[in-house]
């Protein structure tokens, strides 16, 4: 297994790893900088960044603004010494992402068929997907330090489990990845990848406090407080989709009633169409209703791009409900951003003035005038691209 600490080591390992955890963090740095960090002089920060230089892991990357005297140089991660992997597994479909060592996206594989499977032989045939789709790329297998793999529901991201794809006690979904891949794998809830990846990816960082909603087919959260994911005692924060808001004697796919993702999720939105359609109301999708023909998301979407007017105004009943929520979240974290993400933000020209109606009516003005509400600028790359950012981040603060 190719890992970044084997590569690392000589006199200097523990200040090389502590360079690479802080230029992982914070871009770049320059020798006094540097120093100050690590707690040691200034020649032998000199020393080991030659070094760092030498063996591929440092660029210098500018020089740092200065109002008078000579400018010093900045040194950063070189995007040469490797890449990071991150792949979203959605129901029936994976995305790739490719990030090199100081972070820029340089691969994106979009909507490859595949449905996984709780079973050891369908993580072993991801693995081959994934490592077939990346050659295709020209990506070449061997510059990959780690991959990230993102799953939906409850996922362990210290022990590997998945709680959705259990495979036995003995047994974390991380150890057969590593397996397949051959290489070290971060396992981590698709929400919280896509709030990673929007916050590095888009916002580049700009806002330390913010809430991704992921409405697909189910409803989840990714929170981004003070510049770090947040994960709760447990790891399990997020579960938005489980908060009991609505009055509606809907059972949930958790087995409980009233949970907000059956108001405000593509779950939600199904059912609110076939009851409409079963009430006799006319529909692009009335023809294969009648049909018995199944009535997917994929097709419901496109009923909306094709401006169906019952589809448009069970989307908006979403978005009025799922704005609710949104006030809610706004009054107990009063975040910079809420980025809504996730399938149904493709249809943001009718969720999102139901949802600002909502919110404008639910929230406190106080609180709610500060923060931004805006669609993920990365749509369904968010994902793979978190799960490769968070890939790279975790592997590098792990040698400091």
């Amino acid at each position: 297994m190719n890992t970044l600490t084997g590569t690392i080591h000589g006199r200097y390992a523990s200040e090389k790893k502590a360079i690479l955890s802080l230029c992982a963090n914070h871009d770049c740095y320059s020798i006094n900088d540097l120093a100050h960090e690590l707690e040691t002089s200034i020649p032998k920060i000199t020393r080991i960044v030659t070094e760092m230089i030498q063996e591929g892991f440092l660029v210098e990357t500018g020089k740092l603004e200065l109002a008078t005297g000579r400018r010093p140089s900045l040194y950063g991660l070189n995007p040469d010494a490797g890449n990071f992997a991150g792949v979203d597994v959605n129901r029936d479909s994976i995305i790739i992402a490719v990030s090199n060592f100081s972070g820029s996206i340089t691969c994106v594989i979009e909507d490859v068929p595949f449905t996984l499977q709780p079973t050891e032989d369908s993580v072993a045939s991801l693995c081959t997907l994934v490592k077939g789709e990346l050659k295709k790329a020209g990506v070449d297998l061997k510059s990959i330090r780690a991959y990230g793999v993102n799953l939906t529901g409850r996922v362990n991201h210290r022990t590997g489990y998945s709680y959705s794809y259990f495979l036995g006690e003995e047994k974390p979904i991380s150890q057969l990845l590593e397996k397949g891949f051959g290489q070290r794998v971060v396992v981590e809830n698709d929400s919280r990848a896509m709030a990673y990846g929007e916050y590095m990816g888009s916002l580049k960082g700009a806002e330390g406090n913010i809430l991704f909603l992921n409405v697909g087919w189910g409803l989840g959260m990714g929170m981004v407080m003070d510049g770090k994911l947040h994960y709760g005692k447990s790891g399990f924060s997020g579960e938005i989709g489980h908060f009991p808001l609505l009055d509606n004697d809907c059972v949930c796919q958790c087995g409980k009633v009233g949970c907000l993702e059956t108001g405000a999720s593509g779950l939600a939105l199904h059912r609110l169409i076939l009851e409409k359609l079963q009430q006799g109301r006319s529909s692009l999708l009335s023809k294969a209703y009648a049909a018995e023909e199944p009535i997917t998301l994929d097709s419901i979407l496109d009923a909306i791009a094709r401006e169906d007017v019952l589809c448009i105004e069970c989307v908006e009943q979403v978005g009025y409900t799922l704005g609710r929520a949104v006030a809610g979240l706004i009054n107990i974290f009063n975040p910079d951003i809420v980025v809504i993400g996730g399938r149904l933000s493709t249809t943001e020209r009718y969720l999102m003035p139901s949802l600002r109606s909502a919110v404008n009516k639910f929230s406190l003005n106080l609180v709610s005038n500060d923060t931004a509400i805006k669609v993920s600028r990365l749509g369904k790359r968010a994902g793979a691209i978190g799960a490769s950012f968070l890939s790279k981040n975790r592997i590098l603060n792990e040698l400091s």
